[in-house]
């Protein structure tokens, strides 16, 4: 069997592979996004691809890899960012992440692309690996969810609450990433995180995802969600649950020494469960 990470699929397929820009209504705007369509008369198995804050890294190599392995993979932006219209704020991007599954899902959209919306998994990184745990656990249509360098805004609304020092901090690094972004300000941004607080500690998903296979990467060198604070305790909160695997990588947020790794422990956790 060919390697999908460095073997394009054959050419005689039909039809061929594509990249085709398509939208979404949220809100009011008109969110962007692109899904990468394998080859072949599908359905295919499709994977919502979220970013994180504020999008720098949108892990376009990930969504190639996975349509060489076979799934439709979509990347979008959330209101607020890159152009996009709109504003920017923690509760936008949980209603865009939630609308464009429930969108992907839907009968015109997944007949068009040739997916199969009986197999959608959603996958994020960063505060989109936070928004993919939420999203599949309040959307039992997600059939599994993988998250990675996850950014645990409930854990750190709690720590902003509690340290003025820490609430500084946080207030400093997201004023450092508005520019690409609208409509926000880093007080409102640390505001809005203390107020999701202790009931939005990812851990307390760990119920309602226990029908769904689940997978956490965090990094051990992860600076912006260290895995003490962002990753250790959701691995703790998730252990029961009978299909949930867990990884820690020596690596930084991003996973910049790691996105082979990233990409074989993603394709074969859907691989187990996506697959008919």
């Amino acid at each position: 069997m060919s390697d999908f990470l460095v073997t394009d699929p054959p050419g005689n397929l039909a039809p061929a592979a594509s990249t085709t820009a398509v939208t979404f209504e949220s809100g009011g705007e008109t969110l962007l996004g692109v899904l990468h369509l394998p080859a072949g008369p599908g359905p295919h198995p499709v994977v919502v691809v979220l970013h994180g804050f504020p999008g720098n890294e949108r892990n376009f190599d990930l969504a190639h890899a996975l349509r060489r392995g076979g799934y439709a993979s979509l990347v979008f932006h959330y209101r607020g960012s890159w152009g996009v219209g709109g504003s920017w704020s923690w509760g936008n991007v949980f209603e865009d992440a939630a609308g464009v599954v429930r969108a992907v899902r839907g009968g015109a959209f997944a007949a068009t692309h040739r997916l199969d919306p009986s197999r959608v998994a959603v996958v994020g990184h960063s505060l989109g690996g936070y928004t993919a745990l939420r999203t599949a656990a309040a959307d039992p249509g997600v059939a599994a969810v993988a998250s990675f360098a996850a950014f645990d805004l409930g854990a750190g609304g709690v720590a902003s609450r509690a340290d003025p020092a820490a609430r500084a901090g946080y207030a400093a690094a997201f004023g450092e990433e508005l520019l690409p972004l609208r409509g926000t300000s880093a007080v409102a941004l640390v505001d809005e995180m203390e107020a999701i607080g202790a009931a939005g500690r990812l851990g307390a998903l760990a119920p309602r995802l226990a029908d769904r296979p689940v997978l956490v990467i965090g990094a051990g060198g992860d600076t912006v969600a260290p895995p003490e604070a962002h990753h250790t305790p959701v691995v703790e909160a998730f252990a029961a649950l009978p299909r949930f695997e867990h990884h820690l990588f020596p690596t930084d947020h991003s996973l910049a020494d790691h996105r082979v790794a990233l990409a074989r422990t993603v394709a074969a956790f859907l691989d187990r469960w996506l697959r008919p």
